[in-house]
C-alpha cells in the first residue's frame, strides 16, 4: 500500500466537445456507467491503491461534484487526519478567483502541497476513464530515479476531431520518453498519456513556482512539454482499458463499450470503484417490459423495451416504448410508444408519449437536463 505519496486531481478542465453535458457540471461530475461520476474512477484508484490524502482543485460548477463527494465517506476519506480536501478557487490579492489554467490552480493550492508530508504526488486529471492500483508505478517511479513519471496507454483515437489535451508520447524500450507532441493533428504514436503523473513534491512545487513566476498557465504545454528533455522523464504502460471522455462522441462509443463483457470485467471487477450510495430499490420489470444486453441501475421502473442501453437509477420508461443504443440518466421519464435510439438524456429529461427521436452512432442526439421533449 502507499504510504509515501498523496493524490492531487485537477476538475476544472475545460471541455467544451462535450457540449450540453457540461453546461451545468464539471467533467468530474459527468455520470458515466449507470451509477458512477467521472471522478469516481481515479478516485477509487488513488483509495485502492493506499492513498488517505487527496486534494480535489475545482474551478467552476462545482456543486454537483460536492453534492457527490460530500466529506468522502463513501471512499473512506472522511477522516480526523489527512482524507479529501476540496480546494475551490478563492479571492486574494494574488489570486482573482478565476484559474487561467493548471499552473494556476495548483499555485492556489500550494500551501495544501506543502502542508503534505508525503514525499511523491500523484497528480491527475478527471476525465480518463480506468481501473488500476498505482503501487507497481510508483515503485518503478522510485527504482529508476526519474524525476517525471507519465502514466500512457495504446490505442488510437476514438474521435480524431478531438484534440483536447492528448498528449502523445515516444517512448525507447528502457521506457525512458524520447519524444512528446500535444493535441497533434496526424499522431506519430499511439502511445497516449491516461493524464496520470507522478512527481517528487518539492520539483513539482519548484515548477509550478517558476511557471507561474514567468506567466506560464497550461501545464502540459509550458511545464511538461518545455521541461521532459531535460529531466529524466519515464512512461509507465498501462494495458487495461482506458476512456478519455474528451467529447460527445467519445463519451457515447465509452459509454456503448460497456455492453461488452471485457470492458465491464476490466472496468469493474478488478478493484471496486466506489461511488455515493442512494439506497434505492432493485429495478421492477412490468410484465410487458423487454431487456437485453443492457446496463440497468437501481430504481427503475420498466414496463417497455430496451436494448443495447445504459440506464441509470430512478429511470422510468412506459410501456410501448421502445429505448435502444441510448443512455439515459437518473430520473429520465419515457412516455408510452416514444421510440428512442442512439440518443443521450441528461438527468430529468421527460420524453411524451410516441415521440420519437433518432440519432446516428458518429452523431447521438443529446437533450438537456430537465428538459421535455
Amino acid at each position: 500500500m502507499i504510504s509515501n505519496a498523496f493524490g492531487l486531481i485537477y476538475t476544472g478542465e475545460s471541455t467544451p466537445q462535450l457540449k450540453e453535458l457540461t453546461l451545468s457540471r464539471a467533467v468530474a461530475a459527468v455520470p458515466f456507467g449507470g451509477r458512477y461520476r467521472c471522478i469516481d474512477f481515479i478516485l477509487s484508484n488513488m483509495v485502492n491503491s493506499g492513498i488517505t490524502n487527496v486534494g480535489l482543485l475545482t474551478q467552476k460548477n462545482y456543486h454537483s461534484l460536492m453534492d457527490h463527494l460530500g466529506a468522502g465517506k463513501e471512499w473512506d476519506l472522511h477522516r480526523k487526519r489527512e482524507g479529501l480536501f476540496i480546494l475551490p478557487p478563492f479571492m486574494t490579492k494574488s489570486n482573482v478567483g478565476l484559474y487561467r489554467g493548471t499552473v494556476d490552480a495548483l499555485h492556489a493550492a500550494i500551501g495544501y502541497i506543502r502542508r503534505s508530508a508525503e514525499q511523491y504526488v500523484i497528480l491527475s486529471g478527471s476525465h480518463t476513464v480506468f481501473n488500476m492500483r498505482f503501487n507497481d508505478m510508483l515503485e518503478k517511479h522510485i527504482q529508476s530515479g526519474a524525476d517525471l513519471t507519465i502514466l500512457y496507454n495504446e490505442r488510437p483515437t476514438l474521435d480524431p476531431a478531438s484534440h483536447n489535451g492528448d498528449l502523445r508520447l515516444t517512448v525507447d524500450g528502457e521506457g525512458r520518453v524520447m519524444d512528446m507532441e500535444l493535441n497533434p493533428y496526424r499522431p506519430k504514436t499511439d502511445c497516449q498519456s491516461c493524464d496520470v503523473f507522478i512527481f517528487d513534491k518539492g520539483l513539482l512545487e519548484y515548477l509550478v513556482e517558476e511557471a507561474y513566476a514567468r506567466g506560464e498557465y497550461d501545464f502540459l504545454r509550458d511545464v511538461i512539454l518545455r521541461k521532459y528533455s531535460t529531466m529524466k522523464t519515464c512512461g509507465y504502460k498501462y494495458d487495461g482499458y482506458v476512456a478519455r471522455l474528451d467529447s460527445l462522441l467519445t463519451y457515447f462509443k465509452h459509454s456503448m463499450e460497456l455492453l461488452a463483457q471485457e470492458v465491464a470485467v476490466d472496468l469493474f471487477d478488478k478493484d471496486r470503484i466506489f461511488t455515493k450510495v442512494k439506497d434505492e430499490v432493485s429495478a421492477k420489470y412490468g410484465n410487458d417490459a423487454k431487456v437485453s444486453h443492457s446496463i440497468l441501475a437501481d430504481g427503475c421502473l420498466i414496463d417497455g423495451t430496451v436494448e443495447n442501453s445504459v440506464i441509470f437509477r430512478g429511470v422510468k420508461i412506459a410501456k410501448g416504448a421502445k429505448v435502444s443504443n441510448s443512455i439515459v440518466m437518473q430520473g429520465v421519464t419515457v412516455g408510452e410508444d416514444a421510440v428512442l435510439d442512439h440518443v443521450i438524456l441528461d438527468k430529468g429529461v421527460v420524453i411524451r408519449p410516441t415521440r420519437m427521436l433518432v440519432g446516428y452512432d458518429n452523431f447521438p442526439i443529446i437533450i438537456k437536463k430537465n428538459h421535455v421533449v
